[in-house]
């Protein structure tokens, strides 16, 4: 009787089995990372939701959103447990005198809201980004386009290689030398933008040159067969099918910029300011020479800085739900800016 079994039919064997092995391997540590993330993303989720929205209209805590940091004060008034924000407490004591001696128990960056962060956080990675995209891409076409390949270049290579591997922090003493100190900025958004694009910069030029190596050459020979000059070549032919990869560097390096604290708490944050950074001016650069909040370095503050307690830990988990749903929506713009220049820019 002949053998049903296909003469093309895969066969057990030891070394199928193993391959097998080797897949469900990999699968099970990537739904294991995937559930890691869903279960530290779905826990600040819960945590905040509760802080940012509420069960009474307008639905939206709108002073968390929309106010700065106070004090939170406890106290019994007349029989009921009070919870009152600095500003808050000091008219209720105006309009009641004989709360005027009244005991209560104080909690630091535990009222009012994060208002001030979300402004500070978004200037710097605006910045930030500014200066890493211009020098970057600028890098990148002079290393791709122009330079030629040999010993100094392809050291200057592996020094931005090696830049991306550097620690944070060491980026943040790096501003703070040259910056703060040497350049005479003090803590400012001018020294926290300069400091977080040195920092992403190896990413962008990294990503920006693979994106002009990707086009492919007969866009430029093609060019300049037809009496075009080499920059116009790289303006109209090259660096426009470029862009969606270039973009992508945009993408990684606004993660990067806005999550980082140690840099910003060197050369930009500061840790109170009531004013925006656009208040209180006597000179339009003053804007450019003074500090701001971020919300990595209050959620850094209010987690690791100030006496934990049960009003701490709302405001922790709040400012991280608004800082990784600002973060995920200026990813997604420029996720899609890329997608409509990479379906106009096909080849």
């Amino acid at each position: 009787m002949a053998d049903p079994t296909h003469h093309f039919q895969a066969r057990p064997s030891a070394l199928r089995r193993s391959e097998s092995a080797i897949f469900w391997l990999f699968r099970g540590a990537t739904y294991l990372v995937l559930l890691c993330g869903a279960v530290v993303f779905l826990n600040i989720f819960i945590k905040g939701l509760s802080t940012v929205f509420q069960t009474k209209a307008p639905f939206v805590n709108t002073t968390f959103l929309t106010e700065a940091p106070e004090s939170l004060y406890v106290f019994e008034w007349q029989g009921k447990k009070m919870e009152m924000g600095d500003k808050e407490f000091r008219v209720f004591k105006e309009r009641n005198p004989a709360a005027a001696n009244v005991k209560s128990e104080s909690y630091v960056y535990c009222a009012g809201g994060i208002f001030p962060c979300i402004v500070g956080t978004v200037l710097l990675v605006i910045g930030s980004m500014t200066i890493a995209l211009t020098l970057g891409v600028c890098a990148a076409v002079y290393l791709n386009e122009y330079a030629r390949d040999g010993t100094f270049i392809r050291f200057v290579r592996l020094a931005i290689l090696n830049l991306a591997g550097v620690p944070s922090i060491v980026f943040g003493l790096f501003g703070y030398g040259m910056f703060v100190i040497f350049f005479g900025w003090n803590t400012s958004l001018l020294a926290g933008w300069f400091t977080l694009a040195f920092m992403v910069l190896p990413v962008v030029i990294t990503a920006s040159e693979e994106s002009l190596k990707a086009v492919p050459k007969g866009f430029r020979e093609g060019s300049l067969a037809l009496g075009a000059t080499k920059w116009q070549t790289i303006r109209k032919n090259v660096l426009p099918y470029a862009l969606p990869g270039i973009l992508t560097s945009s993408i990684l390096g606004i993660a990067r910029v806005a999550g980082e604290t140690a840099p910003i708490m060197f050369t930009a944050a500061s840790v109170l300011r009531t004013q925006l950074p656009w208040q209180g001016l006597t000179r339009w650069t003053d804007f450019f020479f003074q500090g701001v909040m971020a919300l990595p370095y209050h959620i850094y503050v209010v987690s690791a800085k100030i006496p934990q307690n049960e009003y701490t830990e709302r405001v922790q988990y709040g400012t991280a739900f608004v800082f990784l749903f600002i973060v995920a929506l200026t990813a997604a713009a420029s996720i899609v800016l890329r997608t409509r220049l990479r379906n106009r820019y096909k080849w």
